[in-house]
């Protein structure tokens, strides 16, 4: 008998039903010759530190460094206490007993580094030593499940990624339990203050932005600004110098020849330039984007964003949505071309479907080097039958981004004019004389909002402009704003750093903050351990995070770019690298992060 196992029932039924397997058991479906099983997500976790006779929290246990790491089944809170998940051990029992019978094994679950771990912790805690297969897609649509079986994987072409995913675990486990441990004791505060790996960098993000707009001293400064007529069209143009007192900027104001003043002819245009700039379109979605465009154009959060991404692939509706690669491989392209066909009838997108029926694709997502465990996301094609409002968004936010990652450039006239009437005044404009990509969703460049026209009127060098209007304007400098969502994504992309350009951000993910697939649960762990809290649209630290991020701030816990640096040595063990000397590594950063937390000794205010 061949036993499948997948992460979710709901995904196990979807298999069994390509087999045609129909007949349900207790924790299993079974049928041609095959039996389909399940776990629940994570039915297995590295055990608590009693489990290693570190019992009660007390400083001499710390740091808590297990030689070897043991596994204990999942917990559940009960009015006697923790004990564990009756649902989970119930699993595991059926589990065991299909692998005892199974002649082979072949596992489904999720097809990267979660997935890997989940069936791998089962797979050593039943000490099952049968070889096993594994089946490795990127949908989940009857064609893409009957041809991934078609090409099962040996077992062990995957050693490396469990590595990787048991190194994480571990790492985790390491930091979260003594770095948790060390500050409350250290704080004296009865409550748990829970630290971890990438949670608390992440707070400390949340913090220093924080703190950085509120104690922001805004800077007044004034600029002068002028309107020129050309045939009854004025355009704004401003001084290139920025004045600190308002009589500076009037002194120059007073020299410009308006034709209030008596000067018909006031402005003298110096230099014109016209020139068209071509706008590749952007890459394709991978999860983290994803969440990005979701929260700045619908507002969801990054948790709810995946949750309705997995929903539309569990209805075969969209490829694997845990995927950090925004490429496809050539393979993929090939069928590019009839999966936009496909939204030809599309109310929305299918003038723009047709239009590169035929047409010669960009490829600038095309880029097989760059793709991960999974490409980027894409719609399968297969026509959905009732959507939800939420749903139909993100599966629109997929689909049209597929047809604006392969269409042409966006064509642009910028024009820059030059005036001098006393002093010099630049004025700016774009036009769009191709909207290419941007067609789509008939989008404005969002990053051009602060253009001061829309489109300029044609004017030549040494021609004389009636000036209609002059005015000293009062400005002020602005902060950076507050963390939302969307922001707080893109900056976890690069741990911290800003970066505007796409694809230079995309060279630094492997040393970002987590991964695509754990950003959204770290920004609802904080909030679930009350250390931020949204306010609207924006992500704000309470009292207690402010407290903590007070003890941490100078400490290496609290350090972006080196706890980035853990992500990259993470994907390294995915191509080889030593797990031993990572172990060392992570062995060596806990005892130091848990002897600073122990000295901080700094009591905490907790809201």
């Amino acid at each position: 008998m061949k036993v499948i196992i997948a992460e979710k029932p709901s995904v196990a039924r979807d298999i069994a039903k390509v087999f045609g397997a129909t007949t349900k058991r207790e924790g299993y479906i079974e049928g041609k010759g095959y039996t389909f099983t399940w776990a629940f997500g994570h039915l297995l976790q590295l055990a608590p530190p009693q489990e290693y006779g570190f019992y009660g929290w007390n400083v001499q246990n710390l740091p808590m460094l297990p030689s070897k790491f043991k596994l204990s089944v999942r917990k559940t809170k009960t009015k006697d206490g923790v004990v564990d998940d009756p649902a989970a051990r119930k699993q595991l029992d059926v589990i065991r007993t299909l692998f005892d019978e199974a002649t082979e094994i072949i596992v489904a679950t999720d097809a990267g580094r979660e997935g890997e771990l989940i069936f791998r912790y089962i797979y050593y805690h039943l000490k099952c030593k049968k070889p096993f297969k594994r089946l490795w897609i990127s949908s989940q649509t009857d064609a893409a499940i009957k041809d991934g079986f078609r090409n099962l994987k040996p077992g062990t072409d995957y050693d490396t990624l469990f590595y990787s995913a048991h190194c994480r675990s571990q790492s985790d486990w390491l930091v979260g339990m003594n770095a948790t441990q060390a500050l409350s004791l250290a704080s004296g505060n009865r409550a748990v203050l829970s630290l971890g790996r990438v949670q608390t960098p992440t707070l400390a993000m949340i913090c220093a932005r924080y703190l950085e707009n509120k104690n922001f001293v805004p800077e007044i400064y004034y600029q002068v600004a002028i309107q020129p007529d050309k045939d009854g069209i004025t355009f704004r143009a401003i001084c290139d110098r920025r004045f600190k007192t308002k009589e500076e900027a009037e002194v120059v104001l007073s020299k410009v020849e308006d034709v209030a003043s008596g000067f018909p002819d006031g402005g003298l245009i110096l230099r014109v330039e016209a020139k068209p700039r071509k706008e590749p379109p952007p890459l394709l979605h991978d999860l983290s984007s994803l969440q990005q465009e979701g929260n700045k154009k619908k507002g969801f959060t990054a948790d709810q964003t995946l949750a309705l991404l997995q929903n539309l692939y569990e209805s075969k509706l969209v490829t694997y949505p845990r995927t950090g690669s925004r490429y496809i491989g050539d393979d993929v392209f090939a069928t590019v071309p009839d999966l936009i066909s496909k939204f030809e009838d599309h109310k929305d997108f299918g003038k723009q479907a047709q239009l590169l029926k035929g047409a010669k694709l960009s490829k600038k997502s095309v880029n097989a080097k760059k793709v991960t465990d999974h490409h980027a996301i894409l719609p399968t094609g297969e026509k959905p039958n009732y959507l939800t409002p939420d749903q139909q968004a993100i599966y629109d936010m997929v689909a049209g981004r597929m047809l604006e990652a392969f269409h042409q450039d966006c064509i642009k006239e910028i024009t820059r004019i030059v005036v001098q009437s006393g002093e010099k005044f630049n004025a700016s404009g774009t036009v769009i004389s191709t909207p290419g990509w941007r067609a789509v969703f008939n989008d404005a460049d969002e990053d051009k909002k602060d253009e001061e026209n829309v489109s300029l009127p044609k004017v030549v060098k040494d021609e004389r402009l009636p000036i209609r209007q002059k005015a000293v304007l009062e400005k002020q400098t602005k902060p950076k704003p507050l963390y939302n969502e969307a922001s707080l994504l893109k900056a976890l992309e690069t741990a911290g750093k800003d970066i505007d350009d796409e694809e230079l951000r995309e060279a630094m993910k492997e040393s970002g903050l987590g991964t695509p697939a754990t950003r959204a649960a770290i920004i609802e762990t904080l909030i679930k351990r009350a250390y931020i809290s949204r306010e609207k649209k924006n992500l704000v630290p309470t009292t207690t995070g402010l407290s903590v991020y007070e003890v941490v701030k100078s400490q290496r816990i609290a350090q972006a770019e080196l706890t980035g640096s853990w992500e990259k040595r993470l994907e390294e063990i995915r191509g080889g690298a030593s797990v031993t000397a990572f172990r060392e590594e992570i062995n060596a950063y806990t005892r130091e992060i848990t002897g600073e937390l122990l000295k901080a000794g700094i009591p905490l205010k907790t809201s």
